[in-house]
Order: C-alpha cells, then structure tokens, then sequence
C-alpha cells in the first residue's frame, strides 16, 4: 500500500509540475540584467524578450540593475519570485570567476540559479598597435620571456575576461606581464592603439572600431579556429600561443534553482527558439557574437570546467576583490 500511495504521489506531483509548465507563464515574466542599458548583452536579452513576449501572451519586461559587479541585479533577483517568473542574465565572471576572487560573496553559484541557456559566445582578438614590432603572438612571448615583467597588458578591471584571458596565458607560458587598469574600453584600446600598451584582448565590438580604422591590428583569435569575419587572422596557436588556449565572453539566462523541471525545460525551448530568429543571427554578427548551442547537462559541465580552470588562474596570479 505504501508503495502504492508513493506512486501515486509522485504521479500527482509530475502532473501539477506539467501543468504549471503549460499554463506558465501566468502573469507578466521579469528578465533582470546586470548590464546598463545599450550595452551589447542587454540589446541581446531585449530581442530575446521581444519574442518571448510574442510566444507567451505576456509582458516580458527586461529590468536594468547596473553596478555592484552585478550584486545588485542579483539581489533583486533572489527577493523576486521562485516560480519562473523572475528570471537573471549573468555572464561568465558572475558564475566562473568572482566566486574565486571573493572570499564572500553575497550568493551561491551554484544553490541560487539553475542556467538554462546560454545566449551567446564571444571570442576575443589580440590587438596590438598598426606599426607595433610585434607580428605574432609568438614575438610577444618570446620577448616576455626575455624581460620579465617589461611587457604590459590591459583591461578595465580585475576578473573580467580579458584581464583572466591574459593571466591565463601567462599562466600557460611561464610568462610575466604586468596587468594595467582603465576606467573605460575606449581608453583601453586607444592606450594598445598609440603603444602605451603592448598588447590587450577585445573583442569585434570593443576593438572593432580601432581595429576597422587602422589603428590597431589583430594578430590573433582566442578561438579554437579562425572566425569567419577574420579568416586571415590566426588562432593564438597558430600565431606562435600556446596550444588549447581559448578565451571566451558569454552570458545565460538562469531561473532560480528548483524550478519545476518541465517549466525549466519550457523557458529553454522557447529561448532557444528565439535565438534561432535570422533577425537574432543577423544583429550577432553586429555585435561579433556567436551562437553557442548546448544542452543543459553540456552547459553545466562547461560552467564547471571553466571555473577550475580560473580557479587555477586566479590562485596563479594572486589577485582579489576583497
């Protein structure tokens, strides 16, 4: 009988999940961003939530909460509701750096969101200036190794991709650079453009315009394989790097844990119908992003490795944000 009544339970619960995933959403669904209105993450969740609204019958309202290196996105985010109604775009420094540049965060990685689906991928180039002596990746090494700490890179903060990006290829040559702040990416790449810098990792749309100007030139991709805007420029391996190096920008949207799973699977299915939109691939290429299909299980299992790997990165360099 107790096997029965057990049964029978989980039965009631799997059809009180399914129909909360079909009658979802029952009320109007906030995307909460971390990132300022304009910006190239936020324009991506706003078209995604355009066609969300479409499919669902529902208001879809994108609310912007910038600053606090996104605590106050996810903030707002874990006093909302736990129903799929309140959902969060985080990228990857939220969910694979900052938990190993803080001692204390004010969330869990990993109790506090379920990642459904990532929304895109970036890759980024190495820029240098248009008449720097440096032709390869390989000569940037080659003279790092040759006067340590000499060579300089950039970036516009501590933990973001392009600063782990570089350490990460200290970390893989043996090599030490030092790691110079900016306020802004405009000051950033002008800095690589007049040689003040000797080098930074950006991406299509942050050094794009240097780049399409002559004042900068890319040398290499952190990519696995040459990008298809860029067929003439090589991988970092190719340009003298160190092989199986990659270095990536990519944001989620994530629900809160615990989430029914066929309303999970629901949200997931029609974001990923969303992105499959040609108006979507299209304003990709704009912003030099890439689609990055996965499943939830292959998504998970990437998140993690990527965080072992900086966790080793971080360790490695010795920085923090505390």
């Amino acid at each position: 009988m107790k096997l029965l009544a057990g049964a029978a339970l989980a039965a009631f619960s799997l059809l009180g999940a399914t129909a909360h995933a079909q009658d979802f959403p029952s009320r109007p669904v906030r995307i909460i961003t971390p990132f300022p209105a304009g910006a190239g993450p936020e324009a991506v969740v706003r078209l995604v939530a355009e066609r969300l609204q479409k499919k669902w019958g529902k208001p879809v309202v994108v609310e912007n909460k910038p600053g606090a290196n996104g605590f106050i996105a996810i903030d707002t985010f874990k006093r909302g509701s736990t129903d799929g109604h309140d959902l969060i775009q985080l990228d990857n420094v939220h969910l694979v750096a900052y938990p190993h540049l803080f001692k204390k965060l004010p969330y869990d990685p990993v109790k506090d969101f379920d990642p459904l689906v990532p929304l895109f991928k970036t890759y980024f180039f190495v820029g240098v200036s248009n008449d720097s002596k440096y032709k390869t990746v390989g000569d940037i090494l080659a003279d790092a190794k040759a006067r340590p700490t000499a060579l300089n890179y950039g970036s516009w903060s501590v933990g973001n991709p392009v600063h782990l990006g570089s350490a990460l290829l200290e970390s893989m040559t043996n090599t030490q650079m030092q790691h110079v702040i900016y306020k802004e990416t405009s000051q950033l790449y002008t800095a690589v453009a007049t040689g003040e810098l000797n080098f930074a990792l950006g991406s299509m749309a942050t050094a794009g315009p240097l780049q399409r100007s002559g004042r900068l030139k890319f040398i290499a991709v952190t990519a696995p394989k040459r990008h298809p805007a860029f067929p003439d420029v090589p991988t970092v391996a190719e340009s003298g790097g160190p092989a199986g190096y990659e270095v990536t920008g990519w944001t989620t949207i994530a629900a809160p844990k615990g989430l029914p799973k066929p309303t999970a699977e629901r949200i997931q299915r029609d974001i990923e119908e969303a992105l499959a939109d040609p108006e979507i691939k299209q304003r990709y290429a704009t912003f030099g992003y890439d689609l990055f299909p996965a499943t939830r299980e292959q998504f998970n299992s990437f998140i993690a490795a990527e965080s072992a790997k900086y966790a080793e990165v971080i360790k490695r360099a010795k920085v923090s944000l505390d």
